[in-house]
């Protein structure tokens, strides 16, 4: 199965730091938060990547373009023009690049993505934050209720779209959060039938907005509800929260060796 990332906008919120380089590709320990995002999607044995880019994309292309030169010691041998890489390690990923435009939307940018996903589900999630959700009892829910969308929902007071859930974990309605609200939230970290492309017009669609509202009023969106870990990195706090995790070597999301 494959996993979609938004990694195209401008990361506004963040602008010390985005001015450089796409927000996804802020460093977390010394790697991108994104390559945090691949690691734990890939503990699970998801391999397959294909990541929606727009803003600065050619920093993400020339990071995987030149991943030994960011994860490995190198001996360069000029007089012979040779490279050589010491302790190499390679990760199990094929990762797919897509420009999906500077200016599209979430929904616009997943639309754009399609010829790369066919006719299969697939996991989604947002290229700025990290969780401990068990992606294996995620999968695992959204295939047994037989809906188009499974949501992770997680209870944070933070400006995120907001859910009505009822008893049976059916979404019933999806809005923008306001500061007064202590409702579940979209955590990300969905999983999608391919028949959600059919609710994704152009460029300018939104997925937050009318696809994820009509799912919910067509009750096909189910939440799969996360008590556990759940942070994005929408400011430069956030950032260092999760920056002093990591270099607490208490980070939630790490759960892989090396």
């Amino acid at each position: 199965m494959k996993v979609v990332l938004l990694a195209g906008g401008f990361g506004t919120r963040i602008s010390e730091e985005s001015h450089l380089k796409p927000k996804p590709m802020i460093e977390i320990g010394e790697k991108p938060i994104l390559w945090h995002i691949m690691k734990y999607y890939s503990q699970y044995g998801f391999h397959d990547f294909v990541i929606c880019l727009g803003y600065k994309q050619y920093v993400v292309k020339e990071f995987f373009a030149d991943y030994f030169l960011h994860t490995s010691d190198v001996t360069f041998d000029l007089a012979n023009n040779k490279m050589e890489v010491h302790n190499n390690y390679s990760e199990p990923w094929k990762v797919t690049l897509v420009d999906t435009g500077l200016n599209t939307m979430t929904g616009g940018r997943i639309r754009r993505i399609q010829p790369y996903i066919g006719d299969e589900p697939f996991m989604l999630t947002y290229g700025d934050g990290v969780c401990d959700v068990d992606l294996n009892e995620l999968l695992k829910f959204h295939q047994s209720h037989g809906k188009t969308a499974t949501m992770t929902t997680v209870n944070i007071a933070q400006l995120k779209g907001v859910l009505d859930i009822d008893e049976s974990d059916v979404v019933r309605s999806f809005r923008e959060k306001d500061e007064t609200d202590a409702s579940l939230i979209n955590g990300g970290f969905m999983v999608m039938n391919p028949e959600v492309f059919s609710y994704l017009k152009d460029d300018t669609t939104v997925l937050e907005k009318e696809p994820l509202q009509r799912l919910a009023a067509e009750g096909q969106l189910m939440s799969f509800h996360h008590s556990g870990f759940w942070q994005c990195m929408d400011t430069q706090r956030e950032m260092k929260k999760l920056e002093d995790l990591w270099q607490s070597g208490k980070a939630p999301w790490k759960i892989w060796e090396k």
